[in-house]
């Protein structure tokens, strides 16, 4: 009755949302904050005939509209100081929107790797890879950390590959590479394969890789409006790359599904984009929390990962991870326990408001 390639499938396993009782929300690397009032407005004047229509295929108003904030933040909400401008002006075709960044992470799997080589990733980033890399049979070769939980670049380098991904800032460690440090793997890698950076949390590192663009076609940058745009309830991702790369995804989007971004979230992003300053402000204040929630647990006897997004990656001597996570569950707040080998007594914490954070901080003192 089934198909021999579903026995082999090992899914996704998102945060749990238990129904139980209410929780604080820290398990799922949300933001806290509301999105833009903007979009509220806008989604509200949406006229009925529009919803009783296909949306654009391609969404053009809206990757306009990306491209207008990307240009006008130089791609990044908090820049730090020696962020790098972007040094040229990003256009409509070098963009790709999708059902969310992890629809846009499957096409650009199929689309780019084969199957005969392996594809380089970290031992330990985003847990979505080895599912897509299962889901369409690609050997995924997967490198170790370094024991600070950095990438070995070199290790990744060093391994003749279909292609290479990883998340910077990385996940769930936190750790991030400069932009210099990915240039120098661009230097040493084939300019025939494609680069993948999932930059899902960069807003909150102050860097980004977007002024590479400009130098190495081989690159291609993932971002989500789910993390820094508040919009995890909405679905929308994207990608960023020479027009060659944006129309080889464009390509297999037109043979699983024409219409990835409704007219809903189209008009909603739109207007997100319309109003940037909202989230510079709220990206702000995370950052802010999270510095400070990250100099408390320290203080109070925690193992903190130093972290470039908007959770971190914390430990307890003589605390097993698991008991650390039901011991905070227990008392009405839920944070992500991973199973796995290295990680395994680590617990990692969404960054939420400030009130949010000091009631797990007392929680965690007592633990």
């Amino acid at each position: 009755m089934f198909a021999q390639r579903l026995q082999n499938l090992q899914p996704y396993k998102p945060g749990e949302q238990p129904k139980d009782r209410e929780y604080i929300k820290l398990n799922a690397n949300e933001n806290p904050y509301l999105p833009s009032p903007k979009i509220k407005e806008a989604v509200k004047d949406i006229p009925l005939q529009k919803l009783a229509l296909y949306p654009d295929p391609d969404s053009h108003e809206l990757k306009k509209a990306i491209a207008k904030a990307l240009n006008k933040t130089g791609g990044v909400l908090v820049p730090a100081k020696d962020q790098q401008p972007l040094g040229f002006e990003i256009t409509e075709d070098m963009i790709f929107c999708g059902n969310g960044s992890d629809e846009v992470l499957s096409f650009v799997f199929y689309s780019f790797f084969d199957s005969d080589k392996p594809l380089v990733s970290p031992e330990f980033s985003y847990s979505f890879y080895p599912v897509y890399a299962g889901y369409y049979g690609i050997n995924l070769k997967k490198v170790p950390l370094n024991a600070d939980f950095t990438l070995d670049t070199k290790a990744m380098l060093a391994i003749d590959s279909t292609g290479m991904i990883f998340a910077n800032p990385n996940a769930p460690t936190g750790r991030a590479l400069l932009p210099a440090e990915i240039e120098a793997m661009l230097e040493a890698y084939p300019k025939d394969k494609v680069f993948v950076v999932d930059e899902a949390y960069t807003d909150f590192s102050g860097y980004t890789v977007l002024p590479l663009l400009k130098k190495y076609e081989n690159l291609l940058v993932i971002r989500t409006f789910s993390k820094s745009m508040s919009f995890a309830g909405m679905r929308l991702g994207y990608a960023i790359g020479a027009p060659a790369l944006i129309n080889a995804l464009t390509t297999t989007k037109n043979s699983f599904n024409h219409f990835p971004t409704d007219a809903f979230c189209q008009t909603a992003a739109i207007a997100a984009c319309s109003d940037i300053e909202w989230y510079v402000e709220n990206c702000r204040k995370v950052i802010n929390t999270r510095d400070i929630f990250c100099k408390a647990l320290s203080d109070s006897g925690w193992n903190v990962i130093p972290s470039k997004t908007n959770f971190l990656l914390v430990s307890k001597d003589g605390m097993p991870g698991k008991d650390v996570y039901e011991s905070i569950k227990k008392q009405g707040i839920l944070v992500r326990y991973f199973d796995i080998d290295v990680i395994r007594d680590f617990v990692r914490i969404t960054i939420g408001t400030d009130e949010q954070m000091q009631k797990l901080l007392d929680v965690m003192k007592k633990l």
